[in-house]
């Protein structure tokens, strides 16, 4: 059996250090073999760095998904691929096309955990997501094609992080795969979904893991620039708050050959100064 402990979308510093405060608490609690986070907004809400990365590694996780603000901090991104000791903790969705700053990095990884083979895949949704719809090959077909190589490589125990706007698509993805993979998650929306199940296949799921930031904010923005970006109508200028109680969100779930036996969802907050 594999204890996997996955946690939502790491908003700016405050999210950087509710992880390293909550996590090593969460580890102690569930003995995890394996922890993965998303990192996409870890850099003040837009995308990662080399620093922030090294922070997340440090507080305790093992491995990074990632989404559409991987792109923001491109030679950021550039630098921790070059990086031996931290280019494989980390992999951007999988269906991006190589055009534009959107050509390295890999969709995918094989883990050894617990001496058994482990795939994380990330997949980006494209429905309500206009600025990056171009550059998005279909995720379903990708994922084909990456569970077809998977099944040469005789991977059974198979993660989705599937960051998407619309919970119809994630939900579509959920079935699609259930008794294909081991475990669907959802990131991006910054709020957690009430529908954390085993699906009929023994597929873990749940429609979004929520995020790690602060609690009185609007998805992990300032409260004041959110309101004003709507007013204004404009798009709004990344300002999380780095002070206050944060919310710590996810799963925990556990893997027997390749089938998830146990899933809990993760609602936790932590004081950060």
């Amino acid at each position: 059996m594999i204890k996997v402990l996955v946690l939502g979308d790491i908003m700016g510093k405050i999210g950087r250090k509710a992880l390293a405060k909550k996590l090593p608490l969460l580890r102690k609690k569930y003995n995890p073999d394996l922890v993965v986070v998303n990192c996409e907004n870890a850099a003040h809400g837009s995308g990662v760095s080399l620093k922030t990365f090294n922070e997340i590694i440090n507080a305790g996780a093992d491995f990074c998904t990632s989404g559409n603000h991987i792109w923001d901090k491109y030679e950021q991104f550039a630098e921790i691929l070059k990086n031996k000791k931290l280019k494989d903790k980390i992999i951007r969705p999988a269906n991006y096309k190589k055009v534009a700053k959107r050509k390295i990095g890999e969709g995918y990884k094989i883990l050894i955990v617990k001496k058994q083979k482990v795939a994380i895949i990330n997949l980006m949704g494209r429905v309500f997501m206009k600025k990056e719809e171009e550059f998005l090959n279909p995720p379903l077909k990708v994922l084909n094609k990456i569970l077809k190589e998977l099944k040469t490589k005789k991977v059974s125990n198979i993660l989705i992080d599937m960051h998407a706007e619309a919970t119809s698509e994630k939900q579509a993805l959920g079935w699609y795969t259930d008794g294909r993979v081991s475990l669907v998650w959802g990131t991006h929306t910054h709020v957690p979904t009430a529908d954390v199940k085993i699906l009929p296949k023994k597929t873990g799921y749940i429609t979004d893991l929520g995020f790690i930031g602060a609690k009185e904010s609007v998805l992990g923005e300032s409260i004041d620039g959110a309101i004003e970006s709507q007013i204004k109508e404009k798009g709004i200028k990344h300002n999380p708050p780095e002070k206050g109680i944060a919310l710590v969100q996810g799963i925990y779930a556990e893997i027997d050959k390749g089938k998830t036996t146990k899933i809990k969802q993760i609602l936790e907050e932590v004081e950060v100064a």
